[in-house]
């Protein structure tokens, strides 16, 4: 036996030639995610239907396809026989262990795809509704805002589903590249991974350490938010990377007023280093133009002359309501709002440049001589691992 769930998607139907490839990889992302329970998915013109084990977890299947960037909506769907009384004896077979009640209100839609059904939508619409009144006659019906939808969709075969939910959109994960995201314990981070997996992009993080003055409580925030992110990006490796060493140097031997900019410069150089080692054609941020004294244009075309790679940040124009409105949405503003303060702000200068000359700053950056600082926290790097649905994976 096994559990039918209808998927709709939505950009990878525009995506003409290379709409297959889309979608063999939205499927290798959703079976990845329901592991280790056996699927199946088939497809028809804009749908995928995924046949899962019977003893896979609602709760389960509902979070794998409600965080897999790809799906507009997905529902638990029955089949019936392209009969009439076939299709209102499945809807009253399904409709009593439905959310339908008396007292509230519903609308029936009709997908007729197949033309030769002997039924046109409104008419097979109308017999659907006969058979909701027959199980609640206590119900009205509402066109434009029901509390319920039973939905009926006649193509080769005919599905009938009541619970709609809805999904990430965009594009699956793993289609546009791969990126390293610079990982904080703040708001803006999660956010900025979040949106890059709906564009498709598959991400890898790094955190920077810096212990004693960030402590483990940090960096177990930060694993959390790694957890919790992990979902929409098809799981994620978390490079830590103990960075106190160069802090301080670059606390003890620059310019006090550009400590930010060279911390940024530094975990530039560090990310590329890292990104390049394991495929990452891109690092991207959290940073939003203006929002505090690093993020402005000149600081930023200075932290991206650090290194050859592009380097993303999906925030850039949106104000702070916008990032936490999603941060929200995805379950890690809680997280993030802990008092655990990140190494950036631990080591934040009292009156940070904000207009910096880039030539000067690349040149007070290499008179630090950061190059074997950088070597060192390299080599010394933890990785965590953390599986599609967000379970960290112990690999020691």
């Amino acid at each position: 036996m096994s559990k039918l769930y209808l998927i709709k998607e939505g950009e990878i139907s525009l995506k003409g030639g290379n709409r297959n490839l889309f979608e063999k990889q939205l499927r290798h992302n959703i079976k990845n995610k329901i592991r280790p329970y056996h699927s199946d998915i088939t497809k028809q013109k804009g749908r995928l239907y995924a046949r899962i084990a019977e003893d896979a977890p609602d709760e389960l299947i509902d979070k794998a396809l409600s965080t897999t960037p790809g799906i507009t909506g997905f529902a638990r769907a029955y089949q019936a026989e392209k009969t009439v009384d076939s299709i209102i004896g499945k809807a009253k077979e399904i409709l009593p262990s439905s959310d339908f009640a008396d007292g509230e209100s519903f609308r029936v839609t009709v997908k007729r795809e197949d033309k030769s059904f002997e039924l046109d939508s409104h008419e097979m619409s109308c017999e659907l509704a006969d058979a909701v009144f027959s199980l609640f006659p206590d119900m009205t019906v509402d066109l434009k805002h029901p509390q319920h939808t039973l939905t009926c969709e006649i193509r080769n075969e005919v599905y009938l589903y009541t619970s709609e939910k809805k999904g990430e959109g965009g594009l699956p994960y793993a289609t546009a590249g791969k990126g390293m995201l610079l990982l904080s314990g703040g708001i803006d981070s999660p956010v900025a991974g979040y949106m890059m997996a709906k564009r498709g992009m598959k991400l890898d993080a790094i955190y920077f350490h810096a212990y004693p003055y960030t402590s483990e409580l940090a960096l177990d925030k930060v694993k959390q938010l790694a957890s919790i992110i992990a979902p929409y990006l098809g799981g994620l490796r978390l490079f830590v990377v103990p960075f106190t060493d160069g802090q301080l140097h670059i606390r003890d031997n620059g310019y006090e007023e550009e400590a930010t900019l060279m911390f940024r410069a530094s975990m530039m150089k560090t990310a590329e280093r890292i990104a390049k080692e394991n495929g990452g054609q891109a690092i991207v941020t959290g940073e939003a133009l203006s929002q505090v004294a690093s993020q402005t244009l000149d600081a930023m075309s200075f932290t991206d002359s650090m290194t050859e790679l592009l380097v993303l940040r999906p925030l850039v124009g949106m104000d702070k309501e916008e990032i936490i409105d999603t941060a929200r949405k995805i379950g890690s503003y809680e997280t993030s709002i802990l008092p655990y303060e990140d190494c950036c702000v631990v080591f934040s200068p009292k009156h940070p440049v904000t207009r910096p000359v880039k030539e000067v700053a690349k040149r007070h950056f290499e008179e630090l001589g950061m190059g074997n600082l950088i070597d060192e926290a390299v080599k010394n790097t933890v990785v965590y691992s953390f599986d599609p649905m967000g379970r960290e994976i112990n690999e020691n």
